[in-house]
């Protein structure tokens, strides 16, 4: 750990895991989303052990759910990407997605937030847009995360480079995030390492981490 000004500035994976200022963020873990990820049983496996792992060592454990809202209250962006990932000319064709009580927008039954865990639905792709998730982990004192989840193309890369712009040290682990295109999942772990303000690491280097933690009252 490097310390100055008043500062202490963690710039390893152990250094960073001090439950004090660090939380797991567990990202769009929906029935909708994994099922659009080849792999998603890994994925779910290895998310459930570092969330169990963050729990152990007295972490806070926060969940992102992504959230659609009907065509009649969508603007153009979001109607413009909604024809593009459906694959579709006409605006009119579009079908809303992960809508509020539909099974798509649930978690997976695996991942059981439990009463000290919060979850907050977003309908953009950075974690940070519309969720008061910075505020809450400001006034925890937080000022670095784990991020799980799917995917990592398309919502995981723009929560790390959104948080790293707002002061956040992000810790992507890369084998408990899944994609739903591995290249551009590849080239976005290889963008976040080149520009050099996000960790990356595996499930097997934090859980043990995380484990070790628990925060003193």
């Amino acid at each position: 750990m490097q310390h100055g000004y008043g500062l202490g500035i963690p710039r390893t994976v152990e250094e960073a895991c001090d439950p004090r200022r660090l939380a797991l963020i567990v990202y769009d873990m929906q029935v909708g989303v994994l099922s659009q990820i080849p792999d998603a049983e890994r994925v779910v496996a290895n998310v459930a052990r570092t969330v169990e792992a963050a729990r152990a060592g007295g972490f806070r454990v926060f969940y992102l759910r992504h959230m659609g809202i009907p065509n009649e209250v969508s603007g153009a962006a979001r109607l413009r990407t909604a024809m593009t990932w459906q694959r579709l000319d006409r605006v009119a064709d579009v079908t809303p997605m992960f809508l509020r009580d539909s099974p798509g927008f649930e978690l997976d039954p695996r991942l059981k937030p439990s009463a000290a865990e919060m979850v907050f639905d977003k309908i953009t792709m950075s974690a940070f847009v519309g969720t008061p998730l910075d505020l809450v982990l400001r006034d925890c004192a937080i000022d670095s995360f784990a991020i799980v989840g799917v995917a990592m193309e398309v919502g995981i890369e723009p929560t790390a480079r959104h948080a790293a712009d707002l002061g956040y040290l992000p810790i992507v682990v890369a084998d408990a995030c899944g994609a739903g295109h591995q290249g551009a999942a590849q080239r976005s772990l290889e963008g976040l390492a080149f520009a050099g303000d996000s960790l990356i690491t595996d499930v097997e280097t934090i859980c043990p981490l995380l484990t070790a933690g628990r925060r003193g009252d």
